[in-house]
């Protein structure tokens, strides 16, 4: 980077427990064990409240994991493509995805990766899985580009899309694409149980996080704890859009 040729300043805003807003200005690499040829930022962890984990990769033409993501035992992941072409191995299956590319890896399962262009970025996140009865999930794969997006709410200038079953109740996290077209907000002020990572994909949005309104952009990486009252409005001329993170589908624990 180099010597700065300002006064040091950021966008970004931790409130542990609460919410955090973090912009790929601040950014820093972590050594992961498994991870070779990538920069690997760490955007949310237990360690700032967050009940899963969450990696921003930027992978060189070398990037690779040695070992799988997220294939501890319990645990489950998820990967998705923001740009780029990786091949992605998910248990047995192996499949090239280009930006829009994804894979759900059910609990020991894990993802492996292995970059196929000069340069890719690559979303990681992995959370304990909370199994329910006999009911087991199974690997998902795709393309973003594939899935219709659905009015969102009754709002034609609001679309989302769905990356995992919605009616399977084997599944205790879901994957979406929230759109805002220039004006879209949400119908609401939105309070409740699900905690939210997202990843701004387009666009710029101004965003209330608790009682703090905030402008957010492309790129920016932004995380909602439990009951963070939430909304946003899209802005610019571009839609703002982001993939987002939420648990559903089973009871709280005591």
């Amino acid at each position: 980077m180099g010597y700065p040729n300002d006064l040091l300043s950021t966008r970004a805003v931790v409130k542990p427990g609460l919410w955090a807003v973090i912009p790929k200005a601040g950014l820093v690499n972590n050594i992961i064990p498994y991870i070779s040829g990538c920069k690997t930022s760490i955007v949310a962890s237990p360690k700032m409240g967050a009940g899963f984990v969450q990696y921003v990769i930027e992978a060189s033409s070398e990037g690779k994991t040695i070992e799988p993501f997220g294939a501890e035992e319990g645990v489950e992941a998820f990967a998705y493509v923001v740009e780029g072409e990786m091949l992605l191995t998910v248990g047995k299956q192996e499949f090239t995805a280009v930006a829009g590319g994804y894979a759900y890896a059910p609990a020991g399962t894990g993802i492996s990766f292995v970059t196929k262009s000069e340069h890719a970025k690559l979303l990681l996140y992995k959370q304990k899985y909370i199994p329910y009865g006999d009911k087991i999930p199974y690997v998902v794969t795709g393309n973003s580009k594939d899935i219709p997006f659905h009015i969102y709410d009754g709002m034609e200038n609001v679309k989302i899309k769905d990356f995992l079953p919605t009616d399977d109740l084997a599944f205790d996290m879901n994957m979406h694409i929230l759109s805002f077209e220039p004006g879209g907000c949400h119908p609401f002020v939105e309070t409740h149980v699900q905690e939210h990572g997202a990843y701004i994909l387009s666009g710029e949005g101004m965003y209330l996080m608790d009682d703090k309104w905030l402008g957010i952009k492309e790129e920016d990486f932004m995380w909602f704890g439990p009951y963070c009252p939430q909304c946003a409005y899209g802005v610019g001329t571009v839609p703002f859009s982001y993939i987002y993170s939420k648990d559903c589908n089973r009871d709280v624990i005591l």
